[in-house]
Parts: C-alpha cells; structure tokens; sequence
C-alpha cells in the first residue's frame, strides 16, 4: 500500500510563510482559539497570516498540537523547528497521543517511516487513518 501523498499550502506575511499540511492537522482548534482572525475555517484562504505579527504567529506556531503547522522564516530560508531533540510523550486528554521529537515507525505490514517534530497518535480507536490521529475522537465524544 502506498502512504498518503504529503500535501502541504503556503501562506505569506512577507516576513514568514506559515506551511499547513493537512494531512497531519487533527482539527484541534487551538490555532483558531489563539488567533481567529488569521485562522478562519470557514473562509478561503482560511490562513490570513497579514492578520497578526509575526511573533504572534510564531508563538502561535509552537503550540500547534499536531505540528500540521511550521513556518519558513523568508529571511533565512530554512524551516523552523519547534521540536526538541529527545522524543517526549504527552497523553492528550480527551485525545490523541502527542509524541515530539524524531521517531521511526514500523507498521503492521512491515513498512517502515520517519516522522519528525509532532507526530499524534490515535488513542480513541476510531481515526480512518491509524495509527494516526484524524480529529474522530471529537465526534465520538472519546473521553480518557
């Protein structure tokens, strides 16, 4: 089985291009929380990264659980990592399990993958994408 094709739309401030890569977002919510008038889900594009420094959305940036999010600084041309270098565990409540740093992972079928930064794994059982957390555990009111 081929793995998902990584898909990933980029929005400038001039300053930054926040990177989103859907494929990994689990729909937290906690970028809209932070900054609802730069994230809006409902709007095309749904990222207007011009309303809101860009400290704001750096910090912002940081606290993405999933790591769906990142950001190119368009002065030094190099993606910017959040995540440390030793892997750390985080039970989510109500959630996923949040593993920082670089992991290798074998599947079931004997392929094997590197994540880096944020990986989230499902804890619910019902995510249409394991071991990967898909957002699922929302709506089936996942409560460990």
């Amino acid at each position: 089985m081929e793995p998902a094709k990584e898909i990933s739309k980029k929005y400038d401030n001039g300053e930054i291009t926040i990177v989103w890569k859907p494929n990994k977002c689990i729909h937290a919510g906690a970028c809209v929380d932070a900054l609802p008038k730069v994230y809006r889900p409902k709007e095309k594009p749904w990222i207007q990264p011009d309303q809101a420094t860009t400290a704001q959305l750096k910090a912002q940036i940081a606290t993405c659980p999933s790591g769906a999010l990142s950001f190119v600084d368009n002065q030094a041309s190099s993606k910017t990592s959040t995540a440390p270098s030793a892997v750390s565990i985080e039970v989510r409540k109500k959630g996923p399990l949040l593993v920082r740093g670089t992991v290798q992972i074998t599947h079931a079928d004997g392929r094997t993958e590197q994540r880096d930064e944020i990986t989230t794994f499902c804890r619910c059982g019902a995510s249409a994408n394991k071991p990967f957390c898909d957002g699922t555990h929302r709506s089936i009111d996942f409560n460990a």
